[in-house]
């Protein structure tokens, strides 16, 4: 049997005093994978006036969107545009750092691919 390892990871990192949101995105997104991460990120934006989050996306292990994924994640941002200050998108394949230049048609806050996670942390937390 083989298996297959798709999804979202979530949470909380810090480095110094900063904090951002980390996604990890692993395999191909599936709409079962956004119906269970977007009600916990709507929940930790819950109540939150004016929210300003930077986030940190390793899409190092990323093979891509259902259809209809993609369309969750496109809805997703219009959804929170204005709530993001700096996106950073880790990853390695070119078509990845096309579709962070897109989203950033579609995002209110800066959107940056880097190919070392090094260098988006030090994009993140340069102010």
């Amino acid at each position: 049997m083989t298996i297959v390892r798709h999804g979202l990871t979530l949470g909380i990192e810090r480095i110094d005093e900063f904090f951002f949101l980390s996604l990890k995105v692993v395999g191909k997104l599936t709409h079962k994978d956004y119906e269970r991460i977007n009600p916990l990120v709507d929940a930790a934006l819950e109540g939150v006036s004016e929210p300003k989050i930077n986030v940190f996306i390793d899409a190092s292990k990323m093979e891509g969107w259902e259809l209809r994924a993609a369309w969750d994640d496109f809805k997703f941002g219009l959804k929170h545009n204005n709530e993001f200050n700096k996106i950073a998108i880790f990853g390695h394949e070119k078509w990845q750092e096309y579709l962070s230049k897109i989203g950033s048609w579609f995002i209110s806050g800066e959107i940056q691919f880097f190919e070392t996670k090094d260098l988006a942390f030090d994009w993140l937390t340069d102010y």
